[in-house]
């Protein structure tokens, strides 16, 4: 409560301790209301034992509604809660002190939570078990929601004066609560509170009232930051911590794959910590939000329409919403003006379980499917028949059953004396001049609404009618101020215990407390080691500040009335979510989970990639590259498959790849194989060709014998090629490679031995060279051939027993299928067939040319020359064909150079001959072929 002081206000202290006093400036110069300060200092002087001495000329500023409920006891425990709507924002100038219009308008859920605390106080009266000898008694008093009220209040029940700042004498006081013999329940300090009904409340309290050591029971206040014990030692709790009903809300996203959602959150502690909770569980799981609306309440018109246009241009359909319900309610009112009925909310506690919001048919097509996570619901024995009981005839001094009964009958009912006494009290107050210039306005609007409702018959009731205040069916908050109100009675109860009371010495002061002498330091300390077991048997204890989590999952589900009902669809225990997902009704009216994503998830076999710019819930589908899978939805990465693998069609498979090989089934292999078996059917009609005019010059010229070698060598090339078709296999790859090699050392063995009889034949016709023939004749021809095939023999025989090359699948080429190729394990064997080949080729090829001019009408050394360039020219093409040819390819290079090698030798060589023989036979005559 605030006080103003004129020039006469006089403070005086006398400290027990300089140290005392030293601290306690100190915290009053921290104070910046000064009316505040005087109280606070009235509140700890009384803790710590000062005197206060304080003038007589003050007066209250913005003073709280003076409704209150109050029962005389032995502990008094105080309450606090928002039993009153706050009225529209006032603009404060700041150029004089603040000013407050008074609450209007009975909140019944906060009022069903008063007569919870009330009906919990009664019960415990009534147990002889719990706190034996000892009447417990309550001071409740409206906050209003507003901050300086609720602090106000609380001070004053912690300073045992809630109406008078008139204290003419000294008060001393020790540093327990002393309390006076006969003092209203109103003027006795309490050392509890139950209160704090947000998060900010909680925090306010608790560190106004932390040097005090006064504990504070908080029933809605559920910010995380409440559990620090280091900044808030006094702050406890019936309702968990915000953490899980963030996170429980986080898992429903992940669960349901919301990935793109919306926020609404009021602009306090409760609001930002929870989608700051939020944020952060679900940090790394894909989920997005697109927008975050604060509303304000003291602007809620203005910030729920502007909510509801950004909801409406939002691509996100799932909203969440961390706000009260009043401001909720605005918000819903502004959506169904602009017809937004297809989003889908969550919502948290403190609107999830709202009837104001459930009966309201003007908004049942906007709040249709609401999934929300709730305060575990519960029910409190006997408690719907005290509240149908309550009647203002049974309870005259009660004001806030005089507002109910005006609000819900219509009717003004009279409390015995009350208007008399309270015009008789105000009148005779010395603040009346001063008190009167502030509340003269709102006194007689008072008398006037009274003046205007009919008197009560006194028939009304509240028995067998159905109405929210009545319905116990699922107490939340209620029961949270039920188990605050144990709580305080088990740790009273612990405290007020005397171990040694049987003692026959009686010496049990040092271990005893009486309810005269409480002091709240060692109530805080009895109330973090409390256990508490309600009558209906449920144990609970505090963890520092909180409890053990526990949440409903409910759903708002259409009735045929058009009004929605709260339908339970599941449960929460800490961390663990139990949902039965087929009770869901959403608001699209299905059983379908509704999907609200900025991109559709990537299907199996492709990747997210991130837009430039964009929240990482917006991105695109890639697909996977060859050899790359993703089997799941919503991969970040594609996955190489093993290189014994290839991705399927789909890419969402690792597959085996399929050996390949060059076979004589398919295009290629039939094309390759007919040419190898043409250019032998060729090289054979040749052979017939030469064989059946072996004895025409043109056959016999420059021995017949090594053109029937070179023809059959030709052949063997030609058939070579066909091993080099099919499957390989082992004996296939090493006979293929020495069948290669010695076919063509042979060819080119008898093309150079050709070479040098051409030549020996022309250097013998010079004089002095007769004698050089001899060395060239038929058997040294032979001899010449066969040692220069030996030497591939040998050269072959032994690259085979050393290291022979083997069948082997080419694992370096990527693609669905895996050639099963003749691995060379040794590439030096191969050099060395290769490159004896292309020594004889080279050696021929440069006596050719050196021969090519030598006189003679058919001079062989000419085709000889010529089909030696082709032979080259292919083989050197080859190799780097060979080396780039991927897969089945490499083998397909081979055969080509093999046949175009063959075929190039086979029509140079032998065309021109078999022209003459077939088509020319009059050059066919020795005289034409000796001809210069």
């Amino acid at each position: 409560m605030g006080f103003v002081f004129d020039n006469r206000n006089c403070l005086t202290l006398s400290t027990r301790t300089a140290a005392s006093m030293s601290w306690f400036l100190w915290l009053l110069t921290r104070w910046y209301s000064s009316a505040l300060s005087l109280l606070l200092l009235s509140v700890v002087g009384r803790h710590l034992g000062l005197e206060v001495v304080q003038a007589i000329l003050c007066s209250r500023w913005g003073a709280p509604s003076e409704k209150k409920l109050s029962q005389d006891g032995d502990v008094i425990i105080g309450g606090l809660f928002n039993l009153y709507y706050i009225p529209s924002a006032v603009e404060q100038s700041f150029t004089e002190l603040p000013h407050y219009k008074h609450c209007t308008g009975l909140d019944l859920e906060p009022l069903k939570y008063t007569y919870a605390m009330v009906f919990a106080v009664e019960e415990i009266n009534r147990n002889s078990t719990l706190l034996p000898g000892v009447k417990l008694g309550y001071h409740i008093l409206d906050s209003c929601s507003r901050y300086p009220w609720a602090l106000q209040g609380a001070m004053s029940m912690v300073g045992g004066d809630t109406h008078s700042c008139n204290i003419a004498a000294s008060i001393p006081h020790s540093a327990a609560y002393e309390q006076p013999e006969e003092t209203a329940a109103g003027g006795q300090p309490v050392p509890l509170l139950i209160a704090a009904a947000s998060s900010t409340t909680g925090i306010i309290l608790s560190r106004t009232l932390g040097p005090l050591s006064v504990p504070i029971i908080s029933y809605l206040a559920s910010c995380p930051c409440l559990s620090d014990r280091t900044r808030f030692p006094n702050f406890f709790r019936t309702i968990p911590s915000d953490i899980y009903q963030a996170r429980a809300m986080a898992q429903l996203a992940i669960r349901f794959h919301w990935t793109w959602m919306g926020a609404v959150v009021v602009n306090n502690d409760y609001g930002q910590l929870a989608i700051q909770v939020f944020q952060e569980e679900t940090k790394g799981k894909g989920v997005c939000l697109e927008f975050i609306e604060t509303v304000h309440r003291e602007t809620i018109v203005s910030d729920a329409r502007r909510a509801a246009l950004t909801i409406q241009a939002s691509t996100a359909r799932v909203i969440l919403i961390f706000c009260w319900y009043t401001d909720v309610k605005k918000v819903f009112l502004e959506l169904t003006k602009i017809n937004v009925t297809d989003r889908q909310f969550l919502a948290s506690e403190a609107w999830s379980t709202s009837d104001d919001l459930l009966q309201d048919i003007a908004i049942s097509e906007v709040a249709n499917g609401v999934l929300g996570v709730a305060i575990r619901s519960s029910t409190i024995p006997g408690f719907e028949n005290y509240l149908r009981r309550l009647h203002p005839i049974n309870r005259p001094d009660d004001a806030l059953l005089r507002d109910l009964w005006k609000e819900e009958f219509g009717c003004s009912p009279e409390a015995k004396q009350s208007n008399a006494t309270s015009l008789s009290l105000y009148f005779s107050s010395p603040l009346k001049n001063d008190y009167l210039s502030n509340t003269s306005s709102r006194v007689e609007k008072l008398f006037l609404q009274k003046a205007t409702l009919p008197p009560c018959s006194g028939t009304e009731s509240l028995e067998g009618v159905q109405h929210p205040f009545t319905d116990t069916s699922q107490l939340r908050v209620a029961y949270n101020v039920y188990l605050a109100v144990y709580a305080a009675a088990h740790a009273l109860h612990s405290l007020l215990s005397c171990p040694d009371r049987d003692n026959p010495s009686g010496n049990n002061s040092s271990t005893c407390a009486s309810p005269k002498h409480i002091k709240s330091r060692e109530l805080l300390h009895h109330l973090n080691k409390v256990n508490v077991t309600t009558p209906q048997g449920e144990t609970f204890y505090f963890q520092g500040a909180d409890i053990p989590a526990k949440y409903d999952l409910v759903n708002w589900q259409k009735t045929p009335e058009g009004s929605l009902k709260l339908v339970l669809i599941g449960r929460v225990d800490g961390f663990n979510l139990h949902l039965n997902e087929s009770a869901i009704q959403w608001s699209t009216g299905s059983n379908q989970v509704p999907v609200s994503v900025c991109s559709e998830s990537c299907p199996p076999g492709t990747r997210k990639a991130n837009r430039k710019g964009e929240p990482l819930c917006c991105f695109d589908c890639l697909p996977c590259a060859d050899g790359e899978i993703s089997n799941k939805t919503g991969s970040l990465h594609c996955e190489r498959c093993p290189s014994e693998f290839w991705s399927n069609v789909e890419q969402t498979a690792c597959v085996g790849r399929q050996l390949d090989f060059l076979s004589f089934n398919e295009t290629l292999g039939i094309t390759l194989t007919t040419a190898a078996v043409s250019g032998a059917a060729v090289t054979t009609a040749v052979f017939v060709v030469f064989l059946y005019y072996r004895k025409t010059p043109m056959v016999r010229a420059n021995n017949s014998e090594l053109s029937f070698l070179l023809l059959l060598s030709l052949k063997l090339c030609f058939l070579c090629s066909l091993v080099f078709i099919g499957r390989p296999s082992v004996w296939s790859c090493q006979f293929q490679q020495a069948a290669f090699g010695i076919s063509f050392v042979l060819c080119v063995s008898c093309l150079l031995v050709k070479t040098l009889v051409v030549l020996a034949v022309f250097r013998s016709a010079r004089p002095g060279s007769e004698t050089l023939l001899k060395w060239f004749g038929p058997g040294q021809q032979r001899g010449s051939v066969c040692l220069f095939t030996c030497i591939q023999v040998i050269i072959c025989a032994i690259w085979l027993s050393l290291s022979p090359p083997v069948p082997q699948p080419d694992l370096g080429f990527r693609g669905s299928k895996v050639t099963l190729e003749c691995a060379m394990a040794s590439v030096v064997g191969f050099s060395l067939v290769l490159g004896y080949i292309g020594l004889l080729a080279c050696s021929c090829l440069l006596l050719a040319f050196l021969a090519r001019k030598l006189p003679d009408n058919f001079n062989e050394a000419k085709l000889i020359t010529f089909s030696m360039l082709i032979f080259c020219a292919v083989w050197v093409a080859f190799i780097p064909a060979y080396v780039s040819s991927p897969g089945k390819y490499v083998v397909a290079v081979e055969i080509f150079a093999i046949l175009a090698s063959s075929y190039g030798l086979l029509l140079c060589i032998f065309a021109p001959k078999c022209f003459i023989i077939l088509l020319r036979p009059d050059k066919n005559t020795k005289k034409y072929l000796m001809a210069r």
